[in-house]
């Protein structure tokens, strides 16, 4: 599909764990609105500037078409690396990570957000979970202005999805990521309100994950998992992208659905 027949779609604000969620979870929905002339920004958790894997997420955005790196600044639950001297993201103070997100919301503006769902993408990571609820939080809060009066004027998003995999969706993802002892955690179908189809997009989507070098050449990594399959095998995994549509107060037309 060319970029021509593509629809208006709405700006779209990923907000996500560790470098390489946004590529893996929605590298499709975030490529498909670049192409459409959509503003797209991802925000990250955990790690920071100067960090190994900063570099990695400046690139894969890049291809994206998402923009520079936001990063939190949190340490990762499970790697003292990625943040010295900075609390983790679960035991970092609520109030304080809700508010550094929501300066981000009112900044960027977004009409539709995307995160982790409830129960942690597939292997119950803490920091995924945390971020789901950080950003549930943040959304709403964006929205009044008696809060979080010094991260700018009000803002209020109109749609907010978790990117997230069904029971039927897992595939040939389960056996994978049990083989290297990790545990399957999909929700029940019915949950599942949004499935787009991102093969016109699936080959931006591989490179940006790609670019997370660092995660490729682990054995355990999803990105390494991956990138040891064919690509008939790869292209099963990554060219169907499923959310659960998370309903609050909607006021705009872009709530509709995350592709128009």
């Amino acid at each position: 599909m060319n970029q021509s027949s593509l629809p208006s779609l709405p700006s779209l604000l990923g907000v996500f764990a560790h470098p390489d969620d946004e590529s893996l979870l929605a590298g499709g929905v975030l490529a498909q609105h670049h192409a459409a002339g959509a503003r797209t920004a991802v925000v990250t958790a955990t790690w920071v500037p100067g960090s190994r894997r900063a570099p990695e997420l400046a690139e894969a955005l890049a291809v994206l078409g998402a923009g520079a790196p936001r990063l939190l600044g949190y340490g990762d639950a499970r790697n003292p690396e990625a943040a010295p001297g900075q609390p983790r993201l679960v035991d970092a103070p609520l109030d304080e990570v809700v508010g550094r997100l929501v300066t981000h919301l009112r900044s960027f503006k977004p009409a539709a957000v995307v995160t982790h769902d409830a129960v942690g993408q597939l292997t119950g990571h803490p920091d995924h979970v945390r971020t789901h609820q950080v950003t549930l939080l943040a959304v709403e809060a964006a929205a009044h202005g008696c809060l979080y009066p010094e991260a700018g004027r009000p803002w209020q998003v109109s749609a907010l999805y978790a990117a997230t995999h069904s029971e039927s969706g897992v595939g040939l993802l389960g056996p994978l990521l049990e083989r290297v002892g990790k545990s399957v955690l999909a929700v029940d179908d019915t949950l599942v309100t949004t499935h787009v189809d991102v093969t016109p997009w699936a080959d931006i989507k591989w490179a940006a994950v790609l670019a997370h070098r660092g995660e490729v050449i682990r054995e355990r990594s999803l990105p390494g998992i991956l990138a040891r399959l064919s690509e008939a095998e790869r292209r099963q995994i990554i060219c169907f992208e499923q959310f659960t549509r998370i309903g609050f107060s909607l006021t705009s037309a872009a709530a509709d659905r995350l592709t128009a």
